[in-house]
């Protein structure tokens, strides 16, 4: 079955999702876990977004998650190793048609935790960039309903344009 890109309405009931993943993580992954953190669009108020729950794990040492892999998958995760990002592990759950949640683990320090955090809180701070975003997201959902790599090429520049903007509010926020 083809995946489907679908961008819905707001849920106030990620927040819960993402909660009871979180426990369920921290239950796996125990004294490893840093911090866990929601990130992505279901972490943005206000703001379409395809409802999977992306879901954060900072954790001691990135080396010693492969050996959860076992017990990931025992409790509905599927590893996929790196998957083009250096020095994390993604996991998906469930089904790749009908997905609810991406776990993305870094180890602490990690520059893409800063990053996924920063643009989260960019987001919160800035509601009329989240809006576009939204907007933005719709549109290319629309047009690449089940195109994933057109869709995510057409955040891509957007994306990256939030992430200098955020670079300089954090250095303004630092003083």
């Amino acid at each position: 079955m083809v995946r489907r890109i679908e961008v819905v309405p707001h849920n106030p009931d990620w927040l819960h999702q993402f909660k009871a993943e979180a426990d369920r993580l921290g239950a796996i992954l125990g004294q490893e876990v840093v911090a866990i953190h929601h990130i992505g669009s279901t972490a943005i108020p206000d703001i379409q977004a395809k409802p999977i729950i992306d879901v954060l794990v900072e954790v001691r040492d990135i080396e010693k998650v492969d050996g959860f892999n076992a017990e990931m998958t025992r409790r509905g995760y599927r590893p996929h190793g790196e998957f083009g990002i250096p020095g994390r592990r993604f996991f998906i759950r469930g089904a790749d048609e009908a997905r609810t949640h991406h776990i993305h683990v870094f180890q602490t320090g990690h520059s893409e935790v800063a990053r996924h955090l920063d643009f989260r809180d960019y987001m919160v701070a800035h509601p009329e960039e989240a809006l576009a975003y939204s907007r933005l997201k719709e549109t290319l959902a629309q047009r690449f309903p089940h195109d994933v790599e057109a869709y995510m090429a057409g955040k891509d520049g957007f994306i990256k344009d939030v992430d200098r903007k955020t670079k300089r509010w954090r250095e303004m926020l630092a003083g």
